[in-house]
């Protein structure tokens, strides 16, 4: 690890007071070697007594390495001005996440630091909520007019490189209206006759984003097209933006990240884990689990209204779990299946009927298979066991065997079709169909579950 490298090496220099050791740490290393070295075993205050050593630029690359909750920190622990100058030189969208955590007064103090052309880049952004396109973009791009030469164009790229996040695709504008006409990537440029011109190596057939939608889209599209970054435009096709893949990556880690959290029924929380605040983390967890503990109190009404059934077979009660884990396991299973394949764009509400005949004929299958095995397991069930009270006769467990076999069947068909179905159900409610999953279908089920086994054992024993 990092730590284990270089962390005793830079204590050492502190100690020492060894700046010239220090500023080449800082400069000479990979930024997020140097951010996690000093997130490690390091102070707030010894980070920017190393950071500090190192120049303007090198401070911003370093500093967005760090973790959110580190970086709020880091916030406080240097004079508004120098951190004002280091948001200046952060990349556009990073800075825009840092600013969004934190306080708003602390936030408006150094958004009026910076200068005049980074506090409009920092509105246009901050207009947009964090789960669409405009809050992954940054406005450091590279552009041309189309009539420039290649040899003119790749002269003022030497100029533009510098302050541009990618140089790979170079967006060809209409100078005046800033419309969107074209793009061509720097091989192009590099490869072409010096006398060409732009007008004639660019592209015209763009995939673009607008800064309205939604980060999944990007995602996809980055998925779909295996581009290193996608132009985003207006209404009037003017480009106000790009997203280069390095954030659609982030964003598949935040949306794959929040998606498991609400599976899990803990709600989603920024930050790690370990930096969570407790009391957030306590909330969400109990009140999901609250939810769900209610939501569970039905299968007590349901085995209470079956009360009588139950006494008079009392084997029927040891089957129970067996038959409320079929249903949250096949939920569960379809659930997953169908929330993800939302997710990637392989399945829309309108394919409600298409995935409803699937499901069916699996549900339908499954419940065969695992109806069998019931059947066999209960088979091997002692004929004393039958007996009760009443005195029911072992030739009984015949039928016995049949309830539970069908009950299981019928219990996992009907937790594939909920399971399925449940999250699409969610998506035209417009509520995240990942709170679709595990523990909310499996609740579900549980109830559906013990209705449908007692009422096949009223049909069959009683």
């Amino acid at each position: 690890m990092p730590n284990a490298l270089f962390g005793p090496e830079v204590r050492i220099m502190l100690e020492e007071e060894n700046t010239k050791g220090l500023k080449a740490f800082c400069e000479s290393l990979h930024p997020s070697t140097v951010a996690e070295t000093l997130t490690e075993d390091f102070s707030i205050e010894d980070c920017w007594k190393v950071l500090s050593l190192s120049g303007i630029r090198e401070q911003a690359a370093v500093f967005e390495y760090f973790p959110m909750s580190w970086q709020v920190q880091l916030v406080g622990g240097t004079g508004r001005e120098n951190m004002a100058r280091l948001i200046e030189q952060m990349s556009h969208d990073d800075r825009v996440d840092l600013l969004r955590r934190l306080e708003p007064r602390m936030a408006e103090n150094l958004i009026r630091l910076v200068d005049e052309a980074d506090r409009r880049d920092i509105a246009s952004l901050f207009r947009y909520d964090e789960d669409r396109v405009g809050a992954m973009m940054t406005t450091e791009y590279a552009w041309l007019p189309d009539n420039y030469t290649a040899a003119q164009a790749i002269d003022r790229l030497r100029t533009q490189a510098p302050d541009r996040e990618t140089i790979y695709y170079i967006y060809v504008l209409d100078e005046t209206t800033r419309r969107l006409m074209g793009i061509v990537s720097l091989k192009t440029l590099i490869l072409a006759d010096r006398m060409a011109l732009i007008r004639q190596l660019m592209s015209t057939d763009l995939e673009t984003l607008r800064g309205e939608d939604y980060r999944e889209k990007a995602v996809e599209a980055f998925s779909r097209l295996d581009y290193l970054a996608m132009p985003v435009v207006d209404s009037e096709y003017r480009l106000i933006g790009i997203v280069t893949h390095d954030d659609a990556l982030d964003a598949v880690q935040q949306a794959a990240t929040e998606d498991l959290q609400k599976q899990g029924a803990v709600g989603p929380f920024t930050g790690s884990y370990l930096e969570a605040p407790f009391l957030k983390l306590w909330w969400n967890r109990t009140f999901w689990l609250s939810c769900l503990f209610i939501a569970e109190m039905l299968t007590f009404n349901a085995m209470a209204a079956f009360d009588d059934e139950i006494k008079r077979i009392s084997i029927l009660a040891f089957f129970v779990p067996l038959c409320i884990a079929t249903g949250g396991n096949s939920g569960t299973q379809a659930a997953s299946l169908i929330t993800r394949a939302m997710a990637l764009g392989q399945v829309t509400v309108s394919d409600w009927w298409r995935v409803l005949r699937r499901e069916l004929l699996l549900g339908g299958m499954m419940g065969l298979a695992l109806g069998t095995i019931a059947f066999g397991r209960v088979w091997l069930v002692p004929d004393k066991m039958l007996e009760n009270g009443e005195g029911q006769p072992s030739s009984e467990k015949i039928a016995v065997m049949f309830t539970v076999a069908l009950a299981v069947g019928m219990i996992c068909l009907a937790g594939t079709i909920i399971g399925s179905l449940l999250p699409l159900v969610f998506r035209k409610l417009r509520i995240d169909p990942a709170l679709a999953s595990s523990p909310f279908v499996a609740t579900f089920v549980d109830v559906t579950g013990i209705v449908i086994y007692f009422k096949i054992a009223q049909l069959y024993l009683i």
